[in-house]
């Protein structure tokens, strides 16, 4: 179910750019405006349509639940906290679905990584990471962390 953006309702604040994972939401140069670039390529993780605060981006709907002519609309409503989707179909039925809003307010979903304890090595020494020895360094016999890699962790960035 790509994504699709009303133009006339978009402020071209860039919400949906900055939260795409594929990198297809972008904002158009000369009309200050976001658009998706690959609807193929979209993930259908709706993360642009829930971060949108203009409610001006809306998802076309597949034909096996939704066919020809029908609309999505979907609104984010953070002072009640909840979303709610409505599908129209062209013979005017209508289904609304509204679920509460479970994400973290914009830029508060960063994870304490500095607070994670370091893994032992039966953690390291784990099958699940029979193929990672290149990327954990297990050829050394030590834990690295950013302080033994002399990095320092950057506001806004986590890895």
């Amino acid at each position: 179910m790509p994504t699709f953006v009303y133009m006339t309702s978009c402020d071209g604040c860039g919400h949906c750019v900055d939260i795409c994972p594929s990198d297809i939401m972008h904002i158009d140069p000369t009309y200050r405006r976001a658009y998706n670039i690959e609807p193929d390529m979209c993930w259908e993780c709706y993360s642009c349509v829930k971060a949108c605060p203009q409610n001006a981006i809306d998802a076309r709907g597949y034909a096996d639940f939704a066919p020809l002519g029908h609309s999505v609309r979907v609104r984010r409503d953070e002072e009640k906290g909840t979303i709610s989707w409505r599908v129209k179909f062209r013979n005017g039925t209508e289904k609304n679905f509204l679920s509460p809003i479970t994400t973290k307010p914009w830029g508060t979903g960063y994870p304490e990584l500095k607070d994670e304890p370091a893994p032992s090595n039966e953690m390291r020494d784990s099958q699940h990471l029979y193929s990672e020895p290149k990327y954990i360094r297990m050829d050394d016999g030590d834990v690295h962390t950013l302080e033994s890699n002399k990095l320092k962790m950057k506001l806004g960035v986590y890895y």
